[in-house]
């Protein structure tokens, strides 16, 4: 990436930390570039509100990822109260562009049991291994499990020869080579086809010059080496058509494959795929790793749809029931593969419905139950406990195993993190008893991605008392009992209206604000969008202190600058290496508690560097497969509008401006503007970049390029670092 040079960038960042340092000497909401925002003069708004595009502008920052160019127009053109309304109905909202982008993520589409037949887990290749299931007759796929068994045999091979070696004859083994791209050869952008490449370009660029040439230029070159085998068949693979490439990459074995693998080089891996479908894409993937696939499509997707979804308050609200309802991506080897599920089938397609209906779906959740090992709980007095009770007395002398329970993960997180709140009244007594209640609640061959299954035999019979209220014995309905009463209790109602608070308006919301949502929700059964309603229509949302009063977590600032920049994303991995950096990947938080929507969580000087050369890097085009252009018109804007100060100077050459191209680029990324301080810092920072001696001086380009001067190499380049700064700067890393 590229990195922070100078200390003014640093001080950018640092601004965050000290919000009454010099860069936030004028609010950014009295500052004088804010002088051309006010109330639309036929519907003024109290004092002490948000007025005019101010007030869009904040709907904008708090309901979506971050407006995109244009958005603050089109907003105003149907008008805030419409747009809306329009975003609680999802269903309504055209997303031709989106689905397209989603077609490159074809197993995101499959049940968690034929994704693990299709790319299976390590679980799954155990089980072929040792022949409890068979492996699948279709060639590629009969490739992929081969591939894969052939990995665990050579493995457990390597296990066993450990154990067999003294402690002083163990040396580490050399690091295979690193696969490129997203999911190796079907990962990252494809942007080198078989077709470009004239005929012989391929072979060159796999010759080496010998380990003895001579460094003098004056000297005669010797002659390359001879191509490897490797390199060989390297070439005459990529001379095939895509399916021919697939066919061949199938019928190749184990060892083979790998040996072709760690040969290819990253261009030869970018163009092995080449020209291929998604689903031909996925399946060279799988040959290489079919775990990685599932991981790997399962965020990129998330981020595709954070990007580019019309139906922003969806996502939003997704990504908010989905930390809410956290489940870790690496609890087990099958969670990846009912993850796709969890968020596809249960939380999407109820972030804006009633919160009682979302619970019971993620009680119903594999994902969850495995996670918080609920699939693995069983009543004391159950059936099933009775029996195992019977056979280890049978086993007298053999070893004991432990006993399985009662497991009360899940009953405590359901109370604490869920409904009630931590606060929500209730005592270790009821976390026992809620845990009694929910036995049998279980997964059917999680291995093999069943779906869950209530066990009779596993649930614990008799009355339970939870919060005063008796629970009789009814199997499986004993628990939707329960769950109705945790959904609908005034501590609830509290609870979720808080947390929908904090994410909303402020890290401290009014308490008048919270007690009007939490009325609302008992109200409305727990309708969510009823409640986001009353937060819109709530005076405490709009007033003039909440503007950019919330810092972005890591991922709302990613996802924000891509928008703002009008990113493409060929390839998301980059994005999702930044998330991992800033300290916040994707379904990557390990505790049930989830990531912390709070600035103290992300306000640190280590982050805040972070978040600078990450937007230094999107701004100068430095993230492979994800492309910006900076003097490239705008939607609905006309053409560019350079910022120069007059069409060219005495001797032809065109004179840069930085101050009128950072006020052009500031109104297309920074939603609202810079207040005066930070505009100058940033134009500061330019300055110390390009150390020019005079403002008007006009690019500095050599003879040939004279007639090119104003295209990308030239004002690109300048436009780059403005940018960068720009989406570095205090105002847009709030929101």
């Amino acid at each position: 990436m590229n990195r922070i040079r100078g200390s003014l960038a640093t001080s950018l960042c640092l601004s965050l930390l000290f919000p009454t340092g010099p860069l936030f000497a004028e609010s950014a909401a009295t500052a004088p570039n804010q002088a051309a925002v006010s109330a639309s003069p036929d519907k003024p708004f109290p004092a002490g509100q948000l007025q005019g595009d101010q007030r869009i502008l904040h709907a904008l920052n708090r309901f979506t990822f971050g407006p995109r160019p244009g958005d603050l127009e089109a907003v105003k053109a149907i008008g805030l109260e419409n747009w809306f309304a329009q975003q609680l109905h999802p269903e309504k909202l055209p997303e031709p562009d989106l689905f397209a982008r989603l077609a490159q993520f074809p197993a995101m589409q499959y049940t968690p049991a034929a994704l693990l037949v299709q790319l299976p887990s390590g679980a799954m290749i155990r089980l072929a291994a040792n022949g409890i299931v068979p492996i699948p007759e279709d060639g590629t796929l009969h490739a992929v499990y081969e591939n894969e068994i052939a990995r665990f045999q050579e493995r457990q091979v390597q296990k066993e020869l450990k154990k067999l070696e003294p402690a002083s004859a163990i040396v580490p083994q050399q690091a295979q080579p690193a696969m490129a791209g997203n999911a190796g050869m079907a990962g990252g952008s494809s942007t080198m086809g078989a077709a470009s490449m004239p005929d012989g370009a391929m072979a060159g660029a796999m010759t080496t010059p010998k380990a003895d040439a001579p460094l003098n230029p004056d000297k005669p070159r010797t002659a390359k080496k001879a191509l490897t085998p490797e390199e060989v068949q390297i070439a005459r693979i990529l001379a095939l058509t895509q399916q021919e490439r697939l066919a061949r990459l199938a019928a190749m074995s184990p060892q083979e494959f790998e040996r072709f693998r760690t040969a290819l080089k990253p261009a030869q891996r970018e163009a092995m795929i080449a020209g291929m479908t998604p689903a031909q894409k996925e399946i060279v993937g799988a040959l290489e790793s079919p775990q990685r696939v599932v991981a790997d499509e399962l965020m990129s997707q998330r981020l595709v749809r954070d990007i580019y979804s019309n139906a922003q308050l969806q996502e939003v609200m997704t990504d908010f029931w989905l930390n809410h309802f956290n489940v870790f991506l690496h609890k087990n080897e099958e969670t990846p593969y009912y993850l796709v599920s969890y968020e596809r089938d249960v939380i999407r397609p109820h972030a804006l419905g009633k919160f009682e209906d979302l619970l019971v779906a993620t009680a119903h959740s594999p994902a969850m139950l495995l996670y918080l090992d609920n699939s693995s709980s069983m009543g004391p007095d159950s059936p099933a406990a009775e029996r195992n009770k019977k056979a280890a007395a049978r086993r007298v002398g053999a070893p004991q195993k432990a006993p399985e329970g009662l497991n009360e993960n899940y009953a405590r997180e359901l109370m604490e993190l869920h409904t009630l709140g931590v606060n929500g009244g209730y005592k270790q007594a009821d976390v026992t008893q809620v845990a009694r209640v929910l036995t049998g609640w279980t997964v059917d061959r999680p291995q093999k991605g069943g779906d869950f299954k209530f066990d009779e035999n596993r649930h614990e019979p008799g009355v339970k008392k939870v919060m005063g209220k008796k629970i009789k014995e009814n199997g499986e309905l004993e628990g939707r009992e329960l769950l109705h009463m945790l959904a609908t209790r005034p501590a609830t109602a509290q609870f979720l209206s808080r947390k929908l608070a904090v994410r909303f308006v402020g890290d401290e919301p009014p308490q008048s604000l919270v007690d009007r949502m939490a009325k609302t929700y008992k109200k409305t059964g727990g309708d969510i969008s009823a409640v986001l309603t009353t937060l819109f229509h709530s005076p405490e949302f709009w007033a003039a202190d909440a503007y950019r009063a919330k810092m972005k977590t890591p991922l709302e600032f990613v996802v924000s600058a891509a928008r703002a920049s009008n990113a493409t994303t060929d390839n998301l991995q980059p994005l999702l290496n930044a998330l991992r950096e800033m300290g916040m990947p994707l379904y990557g938080a390990v505790p049930p508690t989830g990531y912390n929507w709070k600035a103290s969580e992300w306000v640190n000087t280590g982050a805040l560097v972070n978040r600078m050369n990450f937007a230094l890097s999107l701004a100068a085009d430095r993230l492979p497969g994800v492309t910006v252009a900076w003097s490239a018109p705008e939607p609905n804007a006309g053409p560019a509008t350079p910022g120069l100060a007059t069409p060219v100077t005495a001797n032809s050459l065109p004179v840069f401006d930085p101050a009128a191209e950072e006020r052009r680029l500031e109104s297309r990324l920074v939603a609202g503007g810079l207040n005066d301080s930070t505009r100058k810092a940033v134009l500061g920072q330019f300055e110390a970049q390009n150390s020019p001696t005079d403002k008007a001086q006009p690019l500095k380009v050599s003879a040939k390029s004279r007639n090119q001067a104003m295209t990308a190499s030239a004002q690109e380049k300048q436009d780059q670092i403005l940018a960068g700064l720009l989406l570095g700067s205090p105002e847009f890393q709030r929101r």
